[in-house]
């Protein structure tokens, strides 16, 4: 009896040992990008000032209409950041395949999901630090005023961050040059932008036209929004777009892990 208890119980600390190595792994990765981009201040400008300010343009295009502003501010709080972190994200990583870093490291004990959960944290950390700049700013400078709680509408800003992360961890495995991966920017972000409600609301587009917005990540984001803009407390409408947008980026980062093998080849 005493045989086997020690041998049933000698796997769960090699698991925890390897858990561990995992995460050492991961925020190596992490680090390692976080001080590259560091030393990166036009990326750094991009990422934080850029989508303040198309806010701030946005404000003084209707400043004699605050009520307009108001509508169609808090989906585009959510917007610009997914795009810029879309763009970004794509180009850095498709840089680190193309420069043979992603071939280097995975010649070293470094899981696929490992490495690109490195990316993921690394630029998780700067969607959340854009986010909250430009929440900052909007809320704060320009007057953006939302009928649900401001802490959600951060939280929905930040998840839209990392979706953006996310589908540019994806679509970077499908490009050969920065400038390929800065074409997947009006290729694969513009069609949402137009079908995600911003312009048109959803239920009076073409049966067509709804039934691709309804599968595109970018509507819920847009929906999450332009509820808390709406609406006060917490609806279980939003708590589903966040469960889509969360969902949507897991999807994407998993798919990304399963390219790493064909780009590295």
């Amino acid at each position: 009896m005493t045989a086997t208890s020690a041998t049933g119980s000698a796997p769960a600390p090699g698991r925890l040992g390897a858990a561990r190595a995992g995460t050492r792994r991961t925020l190596a990765t992490a680090r390692r990008v976080l001080t590259q981009l560091r030393h990166d201040p036009r990326t750094i400008a991009l990422l934080i000032v850029v989508p303040c300010v198309l806010l701030l343009l946005l404000k003084y295009m209707y400043d004699g209409q605050p009520q307009v502003f108001d509508r169609i501010g808090a989906p585009l709080l959510g917007m610009f950041p997914l795009i810029v972190m879309f763009l970004v994200t794509s180009v850095a990583t498709l840089r680190e395949r193309s420069s043979g870093t992603l071939e280097r490291l995975l010649t070293m004990p470094l899981a696929k999901l490992d490495l690109l959960l490195g990316y993921a944290l690394a630029f998780g950390a700067l969607a959340l630090l854009q986010a909250a700049v430009a929440f900052g700013v909007t809320l704060g400078a320009l007057g953006l005023h939302v009928a649900g709680p401001t802490w959600l509408l951060f939280v929905v800003a930040v998840g839209d961050g990392l979706l953006g992360t996310a589908l540019g961890l994806f679509v970077s495995a499908f490009a050969a040059t920065e400038f390929q991966a800065v074409q997947f920017l009006p290729a694969f972000i513009l069609p949402q932008f137009l079908l995600c409600g911003l312009f048109t609301p959803r239920d009076s587009m073409a049966a067509v036209l709804r039934w691709i917005s309804d599968v595109m990540p970018l509507s819920y984001a847009v929906d999450a929004m332009t509820r808390l803009t709406d609406q006060s407390g917490v609806s279980g409408l939003i708590v589903r777009d966040l469960v889509v947008i969360g969902g949507a980026a897991l999807v994407a980062l998993s798919l990304g892990a399963a390219t790493l093998r064909r780009r590295t080849a």
